[in-house]
């Protein structure tokens, strides 16, 4: 295990594009392909909960979960939910999103986390929401700010996504 992830040997980005990943995508650090924390069933509730209410409420905005997304040349990351405001041209976005969402799981760790926010603001995305569905909380991240949502209300900075906390999220104790 290396921060929470399983890590394999190091391999030449042309390899970790060109491999398909039977059991969930990974993401690429360094040369280092990771394994992501997924699969259980109040991540994917709340996963699938923000793509539909996305699709609804923004029409015009290109939602989708698990889209690979190239931060640097030798960082790929994997947002649960990627949000901008057209569809990227290929196969993987190497442009920033207006917003990314991670949600939560159980073996998720603080470093790891921060990492990745790390990653998504240098590459230039200026907001990333932070779910946990254990806790029924939320967060707001940006560059230099990170904020838990006090009045239910996931929003970007510039007011133009907002969310729900509660309507996203499954209602307590029935997963």
């Amino acid at each position: 295990m290396y921060n929470g992830f399983v890590e394999t040997t190091l391999a030449p980005v042309q390899e970790y594009l060109a491999t398909s990943f039977p059991d969930g995508d990974r993401e690429y650090i360094d040369g280092a392909i990771r394994e992501r924390n997924l699969g259980e069933g109040d991540h994917a509730w709340v996963q699938s909960r923000l793509v539909v209410y996305f699709a609804i409420h923004f029409p015009k905005l290109w939602t989708v979960a698990e889209l690979r997304v190239q931060v640097s040349s030798t960082r790929y990351r994997i947002p649960d939910v990627f949000v901008a405001a057209e569809r990227p041209p290929g196969r993987i976005a190497t442009t920033p999103p207006l917003l990314v969402v991670e949600v939560l799981s159980p073996d998720d760790r603080v470093g790891d986390l921060e990492e990745k926010l790390a990653d998504y603001f240098g590459f230039g995305v200026p907001c990333a929401w932070v779910i946990n569905p254990r806790t029924r909380r939320g967060f707001v991240h940006t560059p230099g700010r990170n904020a838990e949502v006090s009045d239910g209300v996931l929003t970007t900075p510039d007011g133009r996504i907002e969310a729900p906390l509660e309507s996203i999220l499954e209602p307590a104790g029935e997963i």
